[in-house]
C-alpha cells in the first residue's frame, strides 16, 4: 500500500468515525487511554473534541499536551493512530462552534459554564494499518 492510499483510507475513517481513543499521560508517566466523541476534524490534521475542564485529562494536558487518538474499525480490522499536541481552548467562538443541543445536561450554565471546555488536536504523524500493511507518514 503507498503512502497516499494509506492517508486517503485513514481519513474515510476518520470521517465515519464518532469515537476515537484518546492517549495521554499521567502525572507517573503512565498512559491514560479514554474514549472520546470526536466532535469535528480537518482532514487527518485538527480534530475536535469538547470536555469538562474538572476532568482528570485537562490537568493531564495541562502538564504535556502530547498525546495520540487512535481510531478503529472492528470490522475491517483497521487503525489510524495520529500524534501530536492538543490545545485547551475556553474562547467563546471555539465554545460556540463544538455546542450542541443537549448539553445543557452536562453544562447547565450553558455555553459560558466554567466546566466546558473546548480540545483541539493537531497532528504531527499518523501510522495506518490495514491487512498486515503499516504505513507511517507526516501529516
Amino acid at each position: 500500500m503507498k503512502k497516499e492510499e494509506a492517508i486517503e483510507q485513514g481519513l474515510a475513517l476518520v470521517n465515519r468515525s464518532t469515537i476515537a481513543m484518546l492517549g495521554t499521560n499521567s502525572d507517573e508517566g503512565y498512559p491514560n487511554i479514554r474514549a472520546m466523541i470526536k466532535m469535528e476534524n480537518e482532514g487527518l490534521k485538527t480534530i475536535w473534541f469538547s470536555t469538562n475542564t474538572s476532568s482528570r485529562k485537562i490537568s493531564q494536558l495541562e502538564k504535556n499536551p502530547k498525546v495520540c487518538i487512535y481510531f478503529v474499525d472492528f470490522d475491517k480490522w483497521m487503525g489510524l493512530m495520529l500524534v501530536g499536541t492538543i490545545e485547551i481552548l475556553k474562547d467563546s467562538e471555539s465554545r460556540e462552534r463544538l455546542w450542541r443541543d443537549g448539553f445543557e445536561k452536562y453544562y447547565p450554565e450553558g455555553v459560558n459554564d466554567s466546566d466546558y471546555s473546548v480540545l483541539r488536536f493537531t497532528g504531527e504523524r499518523g501510522q495506518y494499518y490495514h491487512s498486515l500493511s503499516n504505513i507511517t507518514f507526516k501529516l
